[in-house]
């Protein structure tokens, strides 16, 4: 599942895994992703409802042509359900059922007990109705953490290039008229910052691209003036900083992950090589790209925390849970990569 470079080290990483919300896809994808789990790796940690946990799988069974892994294999850090659950039906009841797990489950990696964090995925609603007032899990963690903010990358290699998509956002969960005035000069050096740090992992001199605001990126200041005003400065500057870096952008947002689209679709490794990391100044602007090219393999990254988080791309499938039809090809891609940077 993972490189040969860091075999060893994912050999005795134990990962905690958050089981996301009852109601949705969580039990079942993190089942069908633990059938291919390696024999001779620590086995992970599962937080959550251990009866719910044994009855998704007995109904999976029946309804599911896939593997799926045996509860009864597993270690499970039991959390009970205040009351049974049905598939599809959401509300306070899972929604703070899964907020505690989540909860209880950063406390194993915390402790030591676990080196890495994998999360189902949680409805933001029922969290809500729950009285969990969050954004998203990712806000959560930092409070956890006890740092002011992480960071959103989605990180996905190609299966047939074997180019890997890196792609930060500068804002996450907020609306589409509060980014310009989230964005600034220190948010965007403070990104490439974190960016760059991640990208150095696989490349010691990464290139970054950074994708605009505007349409066109503004183009002059005829389409919107954040670009001439603080951004192209911004990028100016931390380029001078950065000298071996090579920076660019920004970059019209309707092209600028077009070298993206070419390597991963290549039968071999692009030429000249296409970017290692992508700026994305707001929340759609970065998953677009991201989900058409790599829904499947695509993994959400938590930098910034004290530990590695990582989570599939996708959300709670209500609409399917329970009839053993999800797929779970990014809740493996979220377990193999945190076994390989955990």
């Amino acid at each position: 599942m993972v490189h040969q470079a860091s075999l060893q080290h994912a050999k005795r990483a134990r990962l905690a895994v958050s089981l996301g919300d009852p109601a949705g896809i969580g039990a079942e994808v993190t089942l069908k992703a633990l059938a291919h789990w390696p024999a001779e790796h620590t086995k992970p940690l599962l937080v959550g409802c251990r009866r719910w946990l044994e009855q998704s799988y007995q109904h999976l069974r029946s309804c599911s042509a896939s593997a799926l892994a045996d509860p009864a294999d597993f270690e499970v850090l039991d959390r009970p359900l205040e009351q049974p659950l049905q598939p599809g039906q959401a509300g306070a009841a899972s929604g703070d059922a899964s907020f505690h797990w989540l909860s209880a489950a950063v406390e194993q990696v915390q402790s030591g007990h676990c080196q890495a964090l994998v999360t189902a995925p949680i409805a933001k609603h029922a969290w809500h109705a729950a009285g969990h007032t969050y954004p998203g899990q990712t806000e959560r963690l930092a409070e956890l953490a006890g740092v002011a903010e992480a960071s959103m990358l989605f990180t996905a290699r190609s299966p047939s290039s074997g180019w890997r998509l890196n792609t930060l956002l500068a804002t996450t969960h907020i609306p589409l008229a509060a980014v310009p005035q989230q964005l600034n000069s220190g948010r965007i050096a403070a990104k490439l910052d974190t960016l760059l740090h991640f990208c150095q992992r696989f490349s010691a001199q990464p290139q970054l691209v950074v994708a605009g605001l505007n349409p066109h990126a503004g183009e002059g200041g005829q389409f919107g003036r954040e670009e001439l005003d603080w951004l192209i400065p911004a990028l100016e500057q931390w380029q001078q900083q950065h000298p071996h870096v090579q920076l660019r952008g920004p970059l019209p947002p309707d092209t600028c992950w077009l070298e993206a689209g070419h390597a991963w679709q290549s039968q071999r490794e692009p030429e000249p090589r296409a970017a290692d990391g992508f700026l994305a100044l707001y929340h759609d602007q970065g998953l677009i790209p991201v989900k058409l090219l790599a829904f499947d393999q695509a993994v959400n990254t938590s930098l910034g925390l004290p530990f590695l988080r990582t989570s599939p791309d996708h959300g709670t499938g209500f609409a399917i849970a329970g009839q053993g039809i999800a797929r779970a090809a990014s809740m493996r891609a979220a377990l193999e990569t945190a076994l390989e940077l955990g």
